[in-house]
C-alpha cells in the first residue's frame, strides 16, 4: 500500500469518497448478481434431459429399450402358457425419464427455496466484505494524516469483531458452563 502520509489531506479525502463510491456500486452489483443466481439456478432445474441429446444416451437407451422387448416377450410366452388372457396379462415397459428429483413440484419448490437462502447468505457475506473492505482502505487513507500519538493510539485501540466474538472451543462441558440456568453436571 502506497505511503498515505505523504499525500495531502485533500488527496486522502478525495480517495475516501472514491472508495466508498465504489462499495456502493459493488454493493449495486449485488442485486444483478443475484438475479443472475438465481437465473441460473432456475435454468438448471428447469432443464429436462432428452435421450437423443447425448450418443451414449442413445445407446444405452437402445439398449434398456431392446432388453425391456425381450423380457416383455419370455413375460407373453409364459402368459400364453399358464393361459392368462392378454387382457389380463402382466407386462413391462420401458421408459426414459428426462429429469430427476426436480420432476416434482413440491421437490422444485423445495430446491428454489434452499438455493434462495443460500444466494441470500452469499448476498449478506459479500456485503459485508465490501463494507470491511470500504472500512479498511479509508482507514489506511486517514491513518496516514493522523499526527499525534493520542490519534494514533486511538485507532489502534478499537475493538476487533474476533476480540468481541471470538471462536468458541466446542467442548461441551464448556457450553453448558456457559449457559445461564444450566443444568448441574454430576
Amino acid at each position: 500500500m502506497a505511503d498515505t502520509s505523504a499525500m495531502t489531506r485533500r488527496e486522502r479525502d478525495d480517495l475516501c469518497k472514491i472508495v466508498r463510491q465504489r462499495a456502493k456500486v459493488e454493493k449495486a452489483g449485488l442485486t444483478q448478481r443475484k438475479a443472475e443466481m438465481m437465473a441460473e439456478f432456475e435454468r438448471q432445474i428447469s432443464s429436462i434431459y432428452h435421450w437423443d441429446d447425448d450418443a451414449v444416451w442413445a445407446e444405452a437407451n437402445a439398449a434398456a429399450k431392446k432388453a425391456c422387448e425381450d423380457a416383455q416377450t419370455v413375460i407373453a410366452e409364459r402368459c400364453r402358457k399358464l393361459g392368462i388372457p392378454q387382457e389380463f396379462a402382466p407386462s413391462l415397459r420401458f421408459g426414459w425419464f428426462g429429469r430427476g428429483q426436480n420432476a416434482v413440484a413440491g421437490r422444485r419448490a423445495e430446491l428454489r427455496k434452499a438455493a434462495k437462502a443460500r444466494v441470500d447468505a452469499m448476498e449478506a457475506a459479500a456485503k459485508t466484505e465490501i463494507e470491511r473492505a470500504s472500512v479498511d482502505a479509508q482507514t489506511q487513507l486517514l491513518a496516514g494524516g493522523l499526527t499525534t500519538e493520542a490519534a494514533k493510539e486511538y485507532l489502534t485501540s478499537l475493538p476487533s469483531l474476533e476480540s468481541l466474538m471470538p471462536l468458541i472451543d466446542v467442548d461441551a462441558k464448556e457450553l453448558v458452563l456457559a449457559l445461564p440456568n444450566r443444568p448441574r453436571l454430576v
